[in-house]
């Protein structure tokens, strides 16, 4: 079986606390090595004592670990087998794994210029300002619902910082591959290190480093609200509104931005608002959704998660509990059950959708590892207010005021015009913010008349 080592400085270290990851299906995969919290504390101590500069041209070294990334064979695992088994531990469909490894490839090979333009132009050359780093390690407390959020931290490696991820306990093969590709690539082991460990070590990370990139739930972020030392990315909640008239082209549009990647991503749409017959829209949604294929996670085909299947009766139960007596109108389509099993233990996870009575229904505001949407009814009226607290807010509407007023809406976090397809992909789009505004800071600089800058 796979040993999964720690990766302190660069250097893999192995522990005496050990856990087996299992498979969605219950089968073993392997040896997860785990720091305890006293040498996650340790290590970014360490780390911040014997801090060696950065590459000389990071641009370069961070193009070339995309590329080692979605083509080389690191730790031992080539990218099929990184998919494979990446797959099979987080339950997301391996078309994303396969996705992030040349997503992965394309990013770095401009995330130099990325993180450049997070800097304010008040903040460049010849200005009374400069642009300064709040610490020098940053701790993240990844999550392990889609390969892609990795994306983030190593943006923060552009920024200059030294990096100490905890992984997601369902996917420690992702930080490990990337960290392996930079490393391979040429950066520096110092700043680099990869620790799994338990909820304790989270905490110890989050504690010592300088600043935090911290992803949870609704719990999470009410323990950390208010830390300006933590950026929270929690549930995103996002939403569509429909206020035009439905077509074939719209619908398919809808499913996607409800189901691409087996409805995992913070991106994929929680809550669809309609402005026409929320229930018939309910209805298109359900019979569309419901023709998803029912496939083992690791089929090139899959497109719904798998869970084992006690969590997948737990999802569902959470589902009903919601929805208060309002019908999934999914499960009507669903002669075998709406989490049938595929393989050993696992479960696929089929699409929910529940068509509720009002905009402000507090079901809106429930998020599920996989397709869940709730459709609910709006009216002009009702204006931008049931459409906040969105991570991503799409709106098909002609409303010019409406899109104005969601583009000034502080809890709508991105704004998207239109069937904008694959928008989540945009390189230079701010995720929740850049990263680059938590990580810097703008401080004045004076200088004497006939003195050097």
């Amino acid at each position: 079986m796979l040993s999964l080592s720690l990766l302190r400085q660069g250097v893999e270290t192995t522990s005496r606390d050990t856990r087996t990851l299992h498979a969605v299906t219950g089968t073993p995969l392997a040896t997860v090595h785990d720091a305890p919290p006293l040498l996650t504390r340790l290590t970014v101590r360490r780390t911040r004592t014997d801090l060696p500069p950065p590459p000389a041209d990071p641009g370069a070294v961070l193009a070339e670990a995309g590329r080692r990334f979605a083509e080389d064979t690191l730790a031992g695992l080539g990218p099929e087998e990184y998919a494979a088994r990446q797959a099979l531990a987080s339950g997301v469909p391996v078309r994303a794994a396969h996705a992030t490894l040349a997503r992965t490839a394309r990013e770095c090979a401009v995330l130099a210029e990325t993180v450049a333009r997070q800097r304010p132009v008040g903040a460049g050359p010849g200005s009374p300002a400069r642009w300064a780093r709040r610490g020098s390690v940053l701790g993240v407390v990844a999550p392990s619902n889609h390969p892609a959020t990795h994306f983030a931290w190593l943006q923060a490696l552009a920024l200059d910082y030294a990096v100490v991820v905890r992984p997601g306990a369902r996917d420690p093969f992702t930080p490990l591959r990337l960290a392996h590709a930079l490393l391979a690539a040429g950066f520096p082991p110092g700043r680099l290190s990869v620790l799994s460990g338990p909820h304790a070590s989270a905490d110890a990370l989050t504690e010592a480093a300088d600043l935090a990139l911290v992803y949870g739930g609704e719990a999470t972020v009410a323990r950390l609200r208010g830390d300006a030392s933590v950026l929270v990315r929690g549930p995103g909640r996002s939403k569509i509104l429909v206020d035009r008239p439905l077509d074939d082209a719209l619908l398919d549009h809808l499913v996607t931005e409800i189901a691409d990647d087996g409805g995992v991503r913070c991106t994929n749409t929680t809550a669809v608002l309609t402005s026409g017959d929320h229930r018939a829209l309910a209805a298109a949604l359900a019979e569309r959704l419901a023709t998803l294929p029912v496939l083992p996670v690791t089929d090139p085909a899959a497109a719904l998660p798998v869970r084992p299947l006690a969590e997948a009766r737990s999802l569902r139960t959470a589902v009903a509990r919601a929805a208060d007596g309002a019908e999934d109108l999914a499960a009507r389509h669903y002669g075998d059950g709406p989490h049938p099993v595929v393989e050993g233990e696992g479960a696929v996870l089929r699409p929910a959708v529940v068509a509720v009575d009002r905009p402000d229904h507090p079901a809106l505001a429930t998020e599920l590892p996989f397709p869940c949407v709730w459709v609910a009814p709006w009216r002009r009226s009702d204006g931008v207010a049931p459409l906040a607290g969105s991570l991503a807010l799409t709106l098909l509407t002609d409303d010019s005021a409406l899109v104005g007023a969601a583009l000034d809406e502080p809890t709508v976090r991105t704004v998207v015009e239109g069937p904008v397809p694959d928008w989540w992909k945009e390189p230079g789009l701010p995720h929740d913010g850049h990263l680059g505004q938590f990580l810097y800071e703008a401080r004045g600089h004076a200088v004497a008349q006939g003195a050097q800058a």
